[in-house]
């Protein structure tokens, strides 16, 4: 047996959820060009668990059951409370609450597919409610309950300014949502199929994707690229501020793929999200500076931008805070999740790899006196 680092080329199961070849990246065989133009969040969420599109009434149906089932429990609101708010991460947050609303639904332990499916919508539904709810409550503020007429993305920014969204605030986050959703076997989405293949719940398999999704060289790298532009601040320290770091040999956050060559093909979406939402809210800047930063990373390493990367001068202008931006690809990835997850249960099997030993042979134990 040879290990492969990383388990880089390692096929390690089949999905007809999503797909990526040749620079394309599919969800059941739509192309993510037409489904980012085109396509609510809704449809998307509808597509990777039933690998169909809906029809207008199923459309509807599930848009209902997501704003029924956005109401957390009163308890998890309190646990919020007893945080020690200025230290904990809104991802830390959102982790121990999605294992914590488990606790409070009776069918957490029901594995059966009506039961699992329920799960999913409550899931779905209610991780926008705790997103939204914590960073308000961390705010001193009161959390706000969703409106039954609007769709979730509009829902979304409701449930955190309290304000009605502009049209094209619900354009770009819808956008952002659908090119978050799903992405094959990328870590975190890797992780919850690993939970569940032992069987265990739906709650335990979403929370353990969440633990992976924080790291920084997974969903943590839309903050630090907003970091290194409020770092960087003005157009005029782009040259020097990137050449020092590429001289350094440092990572520039929010560049490069590991299974895209030409490109990130959902990069170019959020790129025209940005330049035209930076330019409403008078702050071209932040666009400019991405720009500069894009020709001269990609020139020099031949790297280019993921969709980490300009998503971070999207929600920044959308006066998201820094630090939600992680939670918020996990609002939009738990959708892939949950295809996955019930995907892994409808023909489960154990997922055990095995390790390539270097350690050394045939030891003799020895005395502890004669050590």
């Amino acid at each position: 047996m040879t290990a492969s680092k990383g388990l880089e080329g390692i096929v390690a199961t089949q999905s007809a959820i999503s797909s990526i070849i040749d620079d394309t990246l599919t969800y059941v065989g739509y192309d993510i060009d037409d489904l980012a133009v085109n396509a609510s969040f809704e449809e998307v969420v509808y597509l990777l668990w039933h690998q169909r599109l809906p029809k207008s009434e199923e459309l509807a149906e599930l848009k209902q059951q997501l704003a029924d089932n956005m109401s957390i429990p009163q308890p998890v609101l309190d646990h919020f409370k007893m945080y020690p708010i200025n230290e904990v991460h809104p991802m830390a947050a959102l982790r121990t609450a999605i294992s914590l609303i488990g606790l409070y639904d009776e069918s957490a332990e029901d594995m059966s597919d009506e039961a699992n499916y329920q799960k999913a919508i409550k899931l779905q539904a209610k991780i926008a409610t705790i997103v939204t709810a914590f960073s308000r409550i961390r705010k001193g503020q009161e959390p706000i309950a969703p409106k039954t007429d609007l769709g979730y993305a509009a829902n979304f920014l409701y449930m955190l300014t309290g304000e009605m969204p502009e049209d094209i605030a619900v354009e770009a986050f819808n956008k952002a949502l659908v090119l978050h959703a799903d992405h094959e076997l990328n870590a975190s989405t890797f992780t919850a199929r690993v939970c569940v293949a032992t069987l265990s719940d739906m709650y335990s398999g979403v929370t353990a994707a969440i633990g992976a999704l924080k790291g920084p060289l997974h969903g943590g790298a839309n903050e630090q690229v907003m970091k290194m532009l409020m770092e960087i601040g003005s157009e005029e320290n782009v040259e020097s501020f990137i050449r020092e770091k590429l001289d350094n040999k440092e990572k520039i956050m929010g560049f490069g793929h590991r299974v895209y060559r030409k490109g990130d093909p959902r990069a170019k979406h959020l790129r025209e999200m940005s330049k035209k939402l930076t330019t409403l809210r008078g702050e071209e800047k932040y666009y400019n500076m991405s720009e500069k930063i894009e020709s001269i990373v990609t020139g020099e390493k031949n790297l280019p931008p993921n969709v980490d990367f300009y998503s971070a001068s999207v929600y920044h202008s959308l006066d998201i805070d820094h630090d939600l931006f992680t939670p918020i690809f996990a609002v939009s990835r738990i959708s892939g999740w949950v295809a996955h997850i019930l995907e892994q249960y409808s023909n489960n099997r154990l997922i055990r790899p095995r390790a390539e030993y270097i350690g050394p042979d045939m030891q003799k134990y020895v005395p502890i006196e004669e050590r």
